[in-house]
């Protein structure tokens, strides 16, 4: 590699939006935010949607401000979103529908409905894929229960990624990362499990070719380069599932540590060369998503920062604007493990007043309430770093080995608390960084796509040449084992 090469990361998060350049100078990288704006779901009709023309707009918006800031040579550009949610295109590709976010209520009683129709286990056996009701399938299932004419009209399902792809470039396909969110691919066949679709009466006509990261898809539309002033930059599909970018980056050597990406969701796992599809597996509710370079995200979903934020939301909307560090600060100085919650239960998925539901769910088990904001965010970090222990010790039943350190990748890592907690209560040593961590796998895969990084070792390599990482060694403590002891009670 010689000389500056510039890309530009388009990175979607369920909060907020941002384009990135990156600068690739031989063995370093470095960032730069070029354009930041907010996201959110929007609620029509009873409704959860994505405002994703508004989206597209703004991503086309920080292509405008990359060439007028940066210049006209940026060598590709790329897009990551959430998993998961999608879109229907019919006849002359019209959008039939805004997209709908996987937190809306249209899910609610499909995962027992399609089990009534193909067992659990046969599902899992073809897809390896944790069982949550936000899933594409489930999504999917109610769609052909409540607006059956919207699949008989679509012509092409494109996920989220791929539907900015497409508006971008022109090309339709569905990329590895993503595709594998649906639960409804099959990773053994490494093809679209149609069967298992076909048995639920979904329809199969509308799937895409699947191809991996890294692939040039084309190049930028002419009327978006017009729009914009930009040339006819390259478009390269990164990881375009946030979570399989920011594991890209993960600084790690080897492969016998575990990793968590922290944000809206907290993804914990370990990198495979195969799927761990089988009895323990399923009993654990464990995921095996798509990764970079042949390999699979073994991991669970976990929900993550979503706690803290909707009770942020929740108290400004009621006046008391407080921010991330101020909640930090009020939740390091409350008494710790007084009440647990378990971060995944299903009062928790759907936006509202969490902290209602945080009390709510500690009065009904019978621990103390929660009043104060400090109270309440600590109880939603304590419970997360305890479900990341429990978490970790299946993924260690599953694998055979000891998994450390445990690498934090993500916005999460900026909880200094968070970080420290884990570290606490799973017994490992925690390094946390980079920050960047889904805009900088982004950058690096679209750069092993033309060819300027050689693998992913390669690619962490730069990694750890660029970026700075914190160490937290863990601290035992009685209160912690306790705490753990009651959690798992807690959870059944």
């Amino acid at each position: 590699m010689s000389g500056e090469l510039k890309f530009l990361a388009f990175d979607l998060g369920a909060e907020s939006g941002r384009a990135v350049l990156g600068r690739l100078s031989g063995e370093k990288l470095c960032l730069e935010d070029v354009h930041r704006f907010r996201n959110g779901g929007v609620s029509v009709g009873g409704r959860l949607h994505w405002d994703v023309l508004r989206l597209f707009e703004e991503m086309k918006e920080g292509l405008r401000m990359a060439v007028q800031t940066h210049g006209n040579d940026i060598a590709s550009a790329g897009l990551d979103t959430w998993g998961v949610d999608f879109a229907l295109l019919g006849p002359d590709d019209v959008l039939l529908d805004n997209p709908v976010s996987h937190r809306d209520s249209r899910t609610d009683g499909m995962l027992e409905e399609a089990w009534k129709i193909v067992p659990r286990a046969e599902i899992y056996e073809k897809t390896g894929i944790q069982f949550m009701q936000l899933n594409t399938l489930y999504q999917m299932l109610a769609l052909s229960r409540r607006n059956p004419w919207i699949l008989d009209s679509a012509r092409t399902m494109l996920m989220m990624p791929d539907l900015l792809n497409f508006w971008f470039t022109g090309e339709k396909v569905n990329e590895f990362t993503e595709a594998t969110t649906t639960q409804f691919y099959n990773p053994r066949t490494g093809a679209w499990a149609t069967d298992l679709l076909e048995k639920l009466g979904i329809p199969t006509h509308f799937l895409q070719r699947i191809v991996p990261p890294g692939t040039v898809l084309g190049k930028l539309r002419p009327s978006i380069a017009e729009e914009t002033g930009a040339s006819a930059i390259p478009f390269v599909a990164p990881a375009t599932h946030d979570t399989g970018s920011a594991v890209a980056a993960v600084p790690a050597t080897g492969r016998s540590h575990a990793y968590i990406s922290s944000g809206t969701w907290s993804l914990m796992g370990v990198e495979s060369t195969e799927p761990i599809i089988n009895e323990k597996a399923l009993e654990f509710n464990i995921t095996n998503e798509g990764g970079v370079a042949g390999t699979f995200r073994v991991l669970r979903n976990i929900m993550g920062l979503w706690l803290v934020q909707e009770c942020r939301r929740t108290w400004a909307l009621s006046g008391k604007e407080l921010s991330y560090s101020q909640l930090t600060e009020m939740a390091a100085s409350a008494e710790p493990f007084r009440s647990i919650v378990d971060p995944d239960n299903a009062s928790f998925l759907k936006p509202g007043d969490m902290p209602a539901r945080i009390r709510e769910f500690c009065a009904k088990s019978g621990q103390p309430i929660p009043e104060t904001e400090g109270a309440i965010v600590r109880t939603a970090l304590d419970s997360l770093a305890l479900k990341y222990r429990f978490v970790l010790e299946r993924l260690e039943m599953l694998t055979g080995g000891r998994l450390e350190p445990i690498h934090i990748v993500g916005g999460g890592i900026q909880s200094t608390l968070l970080c420290q907690l884990t570290a606490d209560v799973t017994g490992r040593p925690v390094v946390a960084g980079p920050v960047e961590a889904t805009a900088i796998g982004n950058i690096l895969v679209q750069a092993m796509g033309l060819g300027h990084v050689s693998s992913i070792e390669h690619l962490r390599e730069i990694v750890r040449n660029s970026f700075e990482m914190a160490t937290y060694e863990p601290v035992p403590s009685p209160r912690i084992e306790d705490a753990y002891s009651r959690f798992v009670k807690l959870i059944g």
